[in-house]
């Protein structure tokens, strides 16, 4: 029987990496998969990857009135949700001294502010028994060179997950973190790393990876499957990295 049987599950940010690979699997696993993303015509292209009757609704996780439309907008289509992976974020990394107040500002509604409200609005429609799943990253513990903003950002997420974990237990709604290291995805190229610096910048991570490699989005989504499955996990930051916090 697939682990994920006639669920609901509702990722952001999933027209790419992590968020797309995940809903892949889950659709393969027996989920119906709601993704969300700022642009349309890319969320459709990743509707036509995952198949299997996904559906793709364009959402910034920026915005809490997108956040009530696309709540509503779920909750029509599908009554309920099981599962709500809370995976859209943003990355830029700059020196502390070379922050801008925008730079900030955007890490923050996106990557804090989007998970709390996106949660706070989804709770509703999670049936009791479910689950939320939040996408840190391992620099929220592991100091990294420039990440000093984004690493700000991601750091909260563990208290609130922390947090909700006892304050939906109630519900029975589990409550876990998600935290990659290094991963093979688009992002890449937004960090400024060009196709010709990729061989030399995947070999310097390699280098500070026991793994001695770069995690794929694929292994990142099989991770995400166990947290969404049924277990006893709650309230697990699960770091997903290769060994890289060891170092």
């Amino acid at each position: 029987m697939q682990m994920l049987q006639d669920k609901v599950a509702l990722i952001t940010g999933a027209n790419s990496g992590i968020g797309k690979e995940t809903a892949k699997l889950f659709a393969r696993e027996g989920a119906k998969v709601v993704i969300t993303g700022r642009r349309q015509d890319v969320l459709d292209a990743a509707v036509k990857e995952i198949g299997d009757g996904a559906l793709g609704i364009c959402s910034d996780v920026a915005s809490i009135g997108d956040h009530q439309r696309l709540a509503a907008a779920v909750g029509e289509r599908f009554g309920a949700i099981d599962i709500y992976m809370a995976n859209a974020g943003v990355i830029e990394l700059s020196p502390s001294a070379d922050v801008t107040e925008e730079e900030y500002d955007r890490h923050f509604a996106i990557n804090t502010r989007g998970v709390f409200f996106g949660v706070q609005t989804m709770a509703p429609l999670i049936r009791d028994g479910g689950n939320i799943i939040v996408t840190s990253s391992l620099a929220a513990t592991k100091i990294l060179p420039q990440h000093t903003v984004y690493a700000g950002s991601k750091a909260a997420l563990a208290a609130f997950a922390k947090n909700w974990a006892l304050e939906f237990k109630e519900r029975r709604i589990r409550v876990n973190i998600l935290s990659p290291g290094p991963v093979e995805t688009e992002i890449l190229g937004k960090l400024g790393v060009s196709e010709a610096d990729r061989p030399a910048f995947e070999r310097h991570m390699a280098d500070l990876i026991p793994a001695g490699r770069m995690g794929h989005p694929s292994e990142l989504a099989r991770a995400a499957l166990f947290l969404a499955s049924e277990t006893f996990v709650n309230g697990l930051e699960l770091l997903v990295d290769g060994g890289m916090s060891l170092t």
